[in-house]
């Protein structure tokens, strides 16, 4: 019987802020998908480290016609300074593999990864760097590459791709910070509007608090149905937005982004299935907590 008026009571309130309860539900579901997204950039920001940094190379471009480095000064390398530096990379006990990349080589890769644009038509093979692509036992060891054969005669420049990765992934680190700040705020607004539907709600069922009070009902019973209402809205837009997460995931990720950068390692159905219990803890909760918060504060009046 308790059980009965409790959900009638429910049922009445949000009926009658059907409007503000629509309106929670929309700023829990903004929210929390802004926190789900937010979580699974991380996710895949640390899945893209995880695959880039296992194949991350040192690459040690040699000296061409129109190289002016200091390593340049006699001119384009000659075939006894290219045999010379890679005798000395395969020597290197830090060095687990290391291969010969030639100018045609290069210019094909090239053409590979940019064949969609046309800047492809404008460069030709003699003007990209022949190269050693190295792969370390240990890519924190790129400094023992750069001692030994920077400033050699041959070599124009040594790269460390993964300092041209870390960079990136900086960038990417900002986004997701963003992302975060934008779900806290909104949560924060969320948690406001929930408590002003409470507080509303509250008002307009004064008379019949203020009579179980007097017949001798407990606090937590007086309570409950608005904590329930909250709750309700805050499942409801968590579940709105656990359904556009998965919706993204599908229909973006799975269906396009995967597809088309197939070079790339995306975030699986795991992670999202990991997200989501945590979006709709985070929608429930902070729904219950803001309206227990408000309703305590209304019966103390």
């Amino acid at each position: 019987m308790r059980a009965q008026f409790v959900l009638s009571e429910v049922g009445i309130g949000l009926r009658r802020n059907l409007t503000m309860t629509v309106a929670v539900i929309v700023a829990v579901a903004i929210s929390v998908a802004f926190l789900g997204t937010a979580l699974l950039f991380r996710s895949q920001v640390q899945t893209m480290k995880g695959f880039w940094y296992d194949k991350v190379e040192v690459a040690v471009f040699l000296c061409g016609p129109g190289s002016d480095a200091p390593g340049c000064a006699t001119g384009p390398v000659t075939q006894q300074q290219r045999d010379q530096i890679l005798a000395e990379l395969q020597a290197m006990p830090e060095v687990e593999q290391v291969y010969y990349e030639s100018q045609q080589e290069a210019f094909e890769h090239f053409s590979e990864q940019f064949a969609d644009s046309g800047i492809v038509e404008n460069v030709e093979p003699e003007s990209l760097p022949e190269s050693f692509r190295v792969k370390l036992r240990d890519a924190e060891q790129f400094r023992v590459i750069a001692a030994n054969l920077a400033g050699r005669p041959g070599v124009e420049q040594i790269q460390d791709m993964r300092e041209v990765l870390g960079r990136i992934f900086r960038v990417l680190n900002w986004f997701t910070l963003a992302a975060a700040v934008v779900a806290v705020v909104q949560l924060v607004a969320a948690m406001l509007l929930i408590a002003n539907v409470i507080r509303v709600a509250a008002f307009s069922r004064r008379r019949e608090t203020s009579i179980m009070r007097l017949v001798g009902a407990s606090r937590f019973y007086i309570q409950l149905p608005f904590l329930l209402e909250g709750a309700l809205a805050g499942l409801i837009g968590a579940l709105l937005a656990a359904a556009g997460v998965v919706a993204l995931q599908r229909f973006l990720v799975e269906d396009v982004l995967r597809r088309e950068f197939t070079f790339v390692a995306f975030v699986g159905w795991d992670e999202v299935w990991r997200t989501i219990p945590l979006m709709l803890a985070t929608g429930v909760v902070l729904a219950a907590l803001a309206s227990a918060v408000t309703v305590r504060k209304y019966l103390r009046v």
